[in-house]
């Protein structure tokens, strides 16, 4: 009968020690600890300070400890992480504080009367009113400019990365550069521009055409990243066929980057809906509810925003309005921003079996 000859496993030399997966939770708890004692041994009352005490000792403290088990290379590494977490941290915090004084302050008047009326006859130093007016006013206004913006945008991407050569190439792209740039106030003196010389007032579908101008370069720049990504295999098995070149890009290069597309064009309707400027010089507001965004002025979210913020220096009531229509606009954003999250990710092509 034989005996089986039991061997116990070494660990292998040439790995060294590590710390445990839970080490920066650690770390980071100990931080905070020691952060909050010295603050309160130093009389500092402003917890921003606390946490910049935390992150400066989070650093060290993953430094010094990965060096005494892992050596110094490792601990550079960690260090290294250690430092964009910080960084996140940091440009985490306006942010949150932003969103939080938003909706601290803007729910007091948000219900369902004020999203349901407009101002009417409601003075801005009175209480009541709602936002109606400039909910609808906005939705039309930046429609319209998503309808004129994003095919000509999802077009001339189209030609620059299939057809663009030569210098008519080179200049769109030089020209969607300099639109991308250009501040918003421009954009509403060159429509504002053209109402003078025709003699035309105030009407919300000039705010679409200075929203559509902006628009434009974004959509432009997405279409092109996410059009280059399509492989050249496909359009070349494609073109092998005999299927025409116009064929090819309808049928094959676009919907496969479809889902970008979409993303992109979602991204630049969010930008846009926060305009003030434009807005402010082409649609003058409105207190009434007018939903033709071809004759008469109108109102929108944002300059709601600005002119009941104007008249907030006498009137609480509206101070309060000013922060429930920022709230308002922050989750018609937000909305947005989570629609193309989702479109992109029911597009995205499908990996593996």
């Amino acid at each position: 009968m034989s005996h089986a000859v039991v061997t116990a496993k070494r660990p292998s030399s040439l790995r060294g020690a590590s710390l445990p997966k839970w080490s920066p939770w650690a770390i980071a708890a100990g931080s905070v600890a020691v952060a909050i004692a010295i603050g309160l041994a130093a009389g500092l009352h402003s917890r921003i300070q606390w946490g910049l005490i935390a992150g400066v000792l989070f650093v060290l403290g993953t430094y010094g400890i990965a060096a005494r088990v892992e050596g110094r290379r490792q601990a550079k590494d960690r260090v290294a992480t250690a430092l964009v977490w910080v960084a996140f941290l940091i440009a985490l915090i306006p942010l949150a504080s932003l969103i939080w004084a938003t909706v601290q302050r803007g729910v007091k008047v948000l219900d369902v009367y004020f999203l349901t009326h407009s101002m009417g006859v409601v003075a801005d130093s009175e209480p009541g009113g709602g936002i109606y007016h400039a909910i609808l006013g906005s939705l039309e206004q930046v429609g319209l400019a998503t309808l004129m913006g994003a095919p000509i945008g999802i077009l001339t991407a189209i030609y620059l990365v299939e057809y663009g050569r030569g210098n008519l190439a080179r200049a769109v792209t030089f020209f969607v550069d300099v639109m991308t740039g250009i501040p918003s106030i421009v954009a509403g003196l060159f429509i504002l521009s053209l109402m003078l010389m025709f003699d035309m007032q105030p009407f919300g579908f000039a705010g679409s055409l200075a929203l559509a101008i902006l628009m434009m370069p974004v959509v432009v720049r997405s279409t092109e990243e996410m059009l280059k990504l399509v492989p050249n295999e496909l359009r070349e098995a494609s073109l092998a066929l005999g299927v025409p070149k116009w064929r090819t890009i309808l049928k094959v290069v676009v919907p496969t980057s479809v889902g970008g597309i979409i993303t992109g064009v979602m991204l630049a309707v969010a930008r846009i809906a926060g305009e003030t400027a434009p807005v402010l010089l082409l649609v003058f507001g409105n207190p009434f509810i007018n939903a033709n965004p071809f004759e008469g002025a109108q109102a929108s979210l944002p300059l709601y925003i600005y002119q009941q913020y104007a008249q907030s220096a006498g009137s609480e009531a509206a101070y309060d309005r000013a922060w429930a229509a920022s709230l308002t606009l922050i989750a018609f954003v937000m909305i947005l921003n989570l629609l193309a999250r989702g479109i992109a990710r029911w597009k995205a092509p499908k990996t593996g079996r």
